[in-house]
């Protein structure tokens, strides 16, 4: 086990929780998008919910799982993001007869953000890059001192 393991796992999730943060900050960006894509009639779409899911590098939970069972106990090797997938969620419907994308009946395709459940997301991730910070810099001084106490 090196004794750069921990900074290595910390720096792969806050390399992840960047990426959520970034697609919480464009679906926020987003939340009043008509025209975003173009579907296969030709008409426009409104942006869809992007979310952002994980999962651990190099190892599946069976094979820690094993290695605990065993008796060996080393770390796992961080997390990464697994993909990036669009929210199957309908679009809403708003009723503005003036918007230039309103149907005949006057209602307008909206994309399917919740700019409050963005924002908690994003204090999610938040909380998260801040906890992986801290974890280095402790790491960062535990090895510190290892080297003091060398000298």
């Amino acid at each position: 086990m090196s004794i750069f393991n921990a900074l290595n796992t910390s720096s792969s999730a806050l390399t992840a929780q960047r990426l959520r943060m970034d697609t919480i900050s464009s679906n926020i960006a987003n939340a009043e998008t008509t025209r975003a894509t173009i579907n296969e009639d030709g008409e426009y779409e409104p942006y869809r919910r992007k979310m952002v899911s994980f999962e651990p590098r190099d190892h599946q939970f069976s094979s820690i799982l094993q290695r605990a069972r065993t008796g060996n106990n080393t770390a796992g090797s961080g997390v990464r993001v697994r993909e990036i997938t669009e929210d199957a969620e309908p679009f809403k419907m708003v009723f503005n007869p003036n918007h230039p994308d309103a149907n005949e009946d006057g209602y307008v395709q909206l994309p399917n953000v919740d700019p409050l459940k963005e924002m908690v997301d994003l204090m999610s991730a938040t909380r998260s890059y801040e906890a992986n910070v801290t974890s280095v810099n402790a790491t960062k001084s535990m090895l510190m001192k290892a080297l003091e106490i060398g000298k």
